[in-house]
This record gives C-alpha cells, sequence and structure tokens, in this order.
C-alpha cells in the first residue's frame, strides 16, 4: 500500500442562503486518484482555483472526501479516532506563516506541539533545539516571531511541524508570500529535509518552476488531475499548461518554440543550462 492514496476522491462545497437552504454545489475536487511513497517528494500544480489546496486539506485530514477514500500510513482519514495521528504523521505548512504561529517567543512556538503530544520536558526540549537546528533557526530563539523576515517565519513554521517528528510535509503554496529569493532559499531547504531526513515531501504550488526537481508531478485543473508523470514529461505538454492557466519555465517554452520553427530539441527541457546543452548538441549534428 502506498503511504498517501486517494481513490475517487471527491469533495463538494455546499453553499447556503441565511435560512441554511442550499443556494449551490460546487465540486472542488472531483474523482482523484493519488499514490505517494514513503520518501518521495512529488508536486502539484494548478491554477488558482484548480482545487489543489482542497486536496491537501484532505491528506491532513483537515477535509474528508464527500465520495472516495483517502488513507495516510494505512489510516482512513474519516476514522475520528485516528485524526491526531494522522495530523502528527502528515504535518502541514500553509502559505500565510502568520496563521501558524501562535507563541509569543520562537522556542515557545516550536514547543507547542510537542506539549500537546503530552511528551515530558527533556524530550520537547531535545525537539525544539533539535528542529530549530535543523531550520537554522537556532539563533532567534529567544526572538519574537513579529521580528522575523518572511522566510524566517516560513522555516519557523517548518521547526514547528519538524517538532512533531512527522513522516510527511504537506507544503500549500509556502513560497506564494515570499519574494524570489526567499522563495529559492525555503525550497532549497525543504529539498535537503526530503534528501538528507528521508521525509515524504508533497509540495503544492502554481510556480511551476518549483516542481522541476520532483519525483512526480500532478496537474490539477477544475478539481482533476489532467497530467501526472516526470517533470520533462508533464512539462513538455506547454500548449495544454498554457491553456490550464500555468506559466511554463522560460527554458521550457524557448525549446518548445525552437521545436516549432524545426529545431530538433528534446521535449521537456527545464532550464536554462539544459536548454544550452541541447542547441551545442543540434548545432554539432548539423554541422
Amino acid at each position: 500500500m502506498a503511504f498517501i492514496e486517494t481513490k475517487k476522491l471527491a469533495f463538494e462545497y455546499i453553499r447556503r442562503d441565511e435560512e441554511g437552504n442550499v443556494e449551490g454545489i460546487t465540486r472542488a475536487v472531483d474523482g482523484v486518484n493519488l499514490s505517494v511513497e514513503q520518501g518521495s517528494f512529488i508536486s502539484i500544480l494548478g491554477a488558482n482555483g484548480s482545487g489543489k489546496s482542497t486536496l491537501a486539506l484532505h491528506l491532513n485530514s483537515l477535509l474528508h472526501p464527500t465520495e472516495g477514500t483517502v488513507t495516510v500510513d494505512g489510516m482512513d482519514i474519516t476514522d475520528g479516532s485516528k485524526s491526531w495521528d494522522i495530523r502528527r504523521t502528515a504535518g502541514m505548512v500553509f502559505q500565510n506563516p502568520d496563521n501558524q504561529i501562535v507563541g509569543s517567543i520562537v522556542e515557545e512556538d516550536v514547543a507547542f506541539g510537542p506539549e500537546n503530544l503530552g511528551l515530558t520536558s527533556g524530550e520537547i526540549f531535545k525537539r525544539v533545539n533539535g528542529s530549530l537546528a535543523l531550520t537554522g533557526m537556532d539563533a532567534f530563539k529567544h526572538k519574537s516571531p513579529s521580528a522575523l523576515s518572511g522566510g524566517q517565519k516560513q522555516r519557523l513554521s517548518i521547526a514547528g511541524v519538524l517538532a512533531m517528528h512527522p513522516k510527511c510535509i504537506i507544503f500549500d503554496e509556502a513560497t506564494a508570500m515570499l519574494d524570489p529569493e526567499g522563495r529559492a532559499e525555503i525550497l532549497s531547504f525543504v529539498r535537503e529535509l526530503n534528501r538528507k531526513q528521508h521525509i515524504t515531501v508533497i509540495w503544492i504550488t502554481h510556480f511551476m518552476e518549483e516542481a522541476i526537481d520532483s519525483d512526480a508531478v500532478f496537474v490539477m485543473d477544475s478539481g482533476r488531475i489532467v497530467l501526472s508523470g516526470k517533470p520533462n514529461a508533464v512539462f513538455s505538454q506547454v500548449e495544454m499548461l498554457t491553456n490550464i492557466g500555468l506559466r511554463v519555465p522560460l527554458a521550457t517554452r524557448l525549446s518548445y518554440d525552437l521545436i516549432k520553427e524545426g529545431v530538433p530539441l528534446n521535449r521537456g527541457i527545464l532550464d536554462m543550462e539544459s536548454l544550452a546543452g541541447e542547441l551545442i548538441r543540434a548545432k554539432l549534428n548539423s554541422n
């Protein structure tokens, strides 16, 4: 069995008027089948309104399916007795770190989760210090979160999740509020976390370049998964990705345009270095 698995997952938002009568139903997730192996790094891409965040909330048992099933490490998310275990297993980092910070001091904020697990003071101290060191936030342990930059606040949110010792972390648009430098810094850290700590990462974003190094990519549109596979295979579908509101990386767009002009390049080029190599190869082969 996969570590995380959804089968024919569907979720509907019901809109009601002031008297409680149903005004409309929106099917935000529609028949999603998803399989995630332990230790993998997958990306879920989609424009705003595609259903990717609604899907994410199911993986942490914050929403329950209208139809279908979701299991996390063998646990059914609709089993109320397993909710806490599921959230310990699959932690979540949201777009706005301010919504996830609860402590007035950095170390207090990181300690919040372990304290709610009923751990001993010694174990809490160990987890707090370990998580702050792992995220590079140990120098800020006595600071107020309000004094931190956006990137530092996001690292603090990650430290709070790490202190719970999860097997998986779901990042829901975790870099959306950061500048390009902050985005690159957080993404680089998360990739290292996946490689060195073997934590499963589910990275949800609309920035396609953030998915380049993923083990697999899933693209959502109108609540459905419309593309899936290795990054280069998915990114080669330039017209489809553009039509559903995603911006492909510059190297992918350039290579696509060059191929249309007859230049013999491989499809699905992901970065400028690879594009340069392909152009040199094409030039040498033409001589």
